[in-house]
């Protein structure tokens, strides 16, 4: 299955839904092959009915600002490019509110498939 990006933009955006139990939420997640997890934002968990600060399981993870602990959970199914993944532990966090994403679609939703990237026709394909 195709998508169209802009191949100009500074991040490759996917809309996605995400659901816990038969509550739905909608996210605009960012495509990042360097993540090794699927991040969503406090707000999306919040939205699926998880209070963040409860959740007992968090990991340490690294990024590019350093080593931090953040939340774990489980999502039912996520949705996006076509295909779907059910049971998904993700991590949570606050993510900047510059970025005017979601959260991000890592490489354990996009394990088993073959993506290609298109950056001059602005196409995205995952198979």
């Amino acid at each position: 299955m195709s998508f169209r990006f802009d191949p100009r933009g500074h991040l490759i955006i996917v809309p996605a839904r995400l659901y816990r139990g038969n509550r739905p939420e909608t996210a605009r997640l960012a495509l990042d092959t360097g993540a090794t997890r699927t991040v969503v934002s406090q707000e999306v968990a919040l939205s699926l009915g998880y209070e963040p600060s409860a959740l007992q399981e968090r990991v340490r993870i690294i990024t590019g600002s350093g080593a931090m602990s953040v939340h774990l959970l489980n999502v039912d199914t996520i949705k996006a490019l076509g295909r779907e993944a059910t049971n998904m532990r993700v991590l949570c966090y606050t993510l900047p509110t510059s970025a005017r994403i979601d959260g991000v679609l890592g490489l354990d939703f996009l394990r088993d498939t073959r993506l290609v990237i298109d950056f001059r026709a602005g196409l995205l394909t995952l198979e």
